[in-house]
């Protein structure tokens, strides 16, 4: 079966069921941190897919989990039992990539602990979305390439072995332009997080406007170097420092910040300029 087949079995399924659950887990990914929305709470991709599929499904029941700076042990100690209470029909997971961060850091262990959620995920009927990151070959977490990479080919495996689908943004060449991120560099973009909404869309057959792969229009005139390295200071003394005294301390972003949505409630469809 092709992919493009095992998304529309996938999407008639799903579409077909009603209420639908769907349950989102991980860390500031998919919390939604870049993303604020018109309340001032961050919105996010996984808001904004669960809004797609609530445009195809005549009753959407969401929960998002996630919570920002989360290691992956702490996800699936915190998060997956709720999870699993609430018997989704749909979960996507996402998680490794604070763990994959830290010096020392082993990849092969991650995907292990990783394995352990989706195979309880799976026994209990859910369809699981897993996600590779995307390239930062050519960023400032260049060093830690081969580590981010051995982690991505280890979820792609556990995909292959459990019936997990897959959303690789490695290959979103679109996710590699600046203006896909927020001025921490570490987070997505709204447009960014538009975008991979629709990526998650089309992995799964889920009716949706437009493609999360499409080109950029053409980029402002790129700024002089002096500008560019003011611009690197600023970010340095704003994000980058308060980031690694966060390390040096033992403490995270998401120390006291509760779920924003721990309950699976209805959702209704936005219009399509909203999504």
């Amino acid at each position: 079966m092709s992919g493009n087949d095992e998304a529309a079995g996938t999407a008639a399924g799903l579409l077909a069921r009603s209420p639908l659950t769907y349950v989102a887990v991980g860390d500031s990914f998919t919390e939604g941190v870049g993303d604020p929305g018109a309340d001032g709470a961050f919105r996010g991709w996984a808001d904004r897919f669960a809004e797609h599929l609530a445009g195809a499904v005549p009753e959407v029941r969401y929960a998002n989990l996630a919570v920002r700076g989360k290691l992956i042990r702490q996800i699936v100690t915190d998060q997956l039992p709720r999870a699993l209470e609430l018997e989704p029909d749909l979960v996507t997971l996402c998680a490794g990539g604070n763990d994959v961060l830290r010096p020392g850091a082993d990849p092969d262990a991650l995907a292990r602990i990783l394995e352990h959620a989706v195979r309880r995920l799976r026994a209990q009927g859910a369809e699981v979305v897993l996600f590779t990151g995307v390239n930062v070959s050519g960023g400032y977490m260049r060093a830690r390439i081969g580590h981010f990479a051995r982690f991505y080919l280890n979820i792609r495996s556990i995909a292959d072995r459990h019936g997990c689908h897959v959303v690789d943004q490695w290959s979103m060449a679109a996710l590699t332009d600046p203006r896909a991120w927020d001025d921490d560099r570490l987070h997505m973009s709204p447009e960014g997080h538009r975008r991979l909404a629709l990526k998650v869309c089309a992995v799964l057959g889920v009716p949706a406007e437009g493609s999360g792969d499409e080109p950029w229009p053409p980029a402002p005139a790129a700024e002089g170097r002096a500008e560019a390295a003011r611009e690197n200071v600023r970010w340095a003394r704003e994000f980058l420092v308060p980031w690694v005294g966060r390390r040096l301390t033992g403490r995270s972003s998401g120390d006291g910040v509760r779920p924003k949505r721990p309950d699976a409630l209805p959702l209704r469809p936005q219009s399509p300029a909203d999504r």
